[in-house]
């Protein structure tokens, strides 16, 4: 069919319309679950969001080599992180995520014959890797004061112990470990035991003498494994990048677990540019402190009791089904985490922005049982 010079020109403008209403790749990639849709106060994310120089390196990562695999940008992350960290190149493993270190850690560490020892409650993915795999998960409650109960968890450790993770700042409940005591504990434990310390929230820990990074200050036991995540404090959930840092055997035996080439080359440059931009680190922390405090002013004027948190999330107690009250809050567009097991009336909920937090006790002050209610 023949087509006019003008009807051309006609269709030519139509589809510049259309391609200039359609968003980008990088805006889609850039601006998803920014609008519309629940507050989201259930997965501890950084409510705002990545740096302007990470953004930019996001951009400018899609636009530019989406066709090449992510080697070259993988090896300079892992470059970046020894550096910073001050260990060999060797001594670093990346991750999808510091899920995936847990992932990797399971299988190269338990296995279907060995047993997992974790607290109980703590962040519970690396229990559901190795009940998949046939292994035993052996729970252990935290102490009265939120800590890892490390004698109760030495009493139950044996030969058959492959591995024992410890998140320190602990998710759920945000409290710490005293570093002196898990030294102790490492010490103490049968030498075919490797510990997995989780440092997801290591950034928002103000200054202690109770706590220190066993990145910054090394443990010498080469069964000890580190993980961090960029998905808390650089604001990097979405694009899954995290790492582990341990002795080279270690590292070496952890890294055969790893899925080749998982850390995709936008995540690579946006987390090397996160580790370079300090600033932006210190204004998330700086904001999250504020932020938190703020909760516990609220929580405070309502008789509600917190655990002291320090981390960018705070678990405090409804007095009441936490079921309910998360089925209360969901009914209200804020979406918060299921109960955990053995807390069965508290409540975590993530530090999001001033105004979702004021929403947040808009809703709890809405609740029939709560004694704030409708005054």
């Amino acid at each position: 069919m023949l087509i006019s010079r003008r009807n051309l020109l006609r269709h030519i403008a139509a589809g510049a319309a259309a391609t200039a209403a359609v968003p980008s790749l990088a805006e889609v990639a850039l601006g998803a679950g920014k609008a519309g849709g629940p507050i989201r106060l259930s997965r501890n994310e950084n409510a705002y969001g990545p740096s302007a120089k990470v953004t930019a390196a996001m951009q400018e990562a899609v636009l530019n080599v989406p066709n090449r695999y992510p080697e070259v940008e993988a090896e300079a992350l892992r470059m970046k992180i020894a550096a910073l960290n001050g260990v060999a190149l060797e001594q670093v493993v990346l991750g999808c995520g510091s899920s995936e270190i847990m992932r990797m850690a399971v299988d190269a560490f338990v296995g279907s014959r060995k047993k997992l020892l974790v607290a109980l409650p703590t962040f519970d993915l690396i229990g559901g890797f190795a009940r998949g795999s046939g292994a035993e998960v052996v729970e252990v409650a935290l102490s009265t004061d939120y800590s890892h109960n490390l004698g109760a968890m030495l009493a139950r450790a044996d030969d058959a112990t492959g591995l024992v993770y410890i998140c320190n700042p602990n998710n759920p409940t945000g409290s710490l470990t005293r570093r002196q005591d898990i030294e102790v504990f490492v010490r103490s434990l049968p030498a075919t035991a490797y510990v997995l310390i989780d440092e997801a929230y290591h950034h928002y820990v103000s200054p202690s003498a109770d706590y220190a990074s066993f990145i910054d200050r090394p443990l010498d036991d080469n069964r000890v494994i580190v993980a961090r995540t960029f998905s808390k404090v650089y604001g990097l959930a979405g694009l899954r990048v995290g790492y582990a840092i341990a002795a080279p055997p270690t590292a070496r035996l952890l890294d055969s677990y790893r899925l080749p080439e998982e850390v995709n080359i936008i995540a690579a440059k946006a987390a090397v540019t996160a580790l370079d931009d300090t600033e932006h680190v210190l204004e998330s922390v700086r904001r999250n402190t504020d932020d938190r405090q703020e909760f516990l002013n609220q929580a405070n004027a309502r008789m509600v009791r917190a655990i002291d948190s320090h981390t960018n999330f705070v678990m405090i107690n409804a007095a009441q089904s936490a079921a309910e009250v998360i089925e209360h809050f969901k009914n209200n567009n804020i979406t918060l985490p299921q109960p955990f097991s053995s807390f069965d009336a508290h409540l975590r909920v993530s530090i999001g922005t001033t105004a979702e937090m004021r929403e947040f006790w808009r809703v709890w002050d809405l609740m029939p049982n709560h004694p704030m209610a409708h005054e």
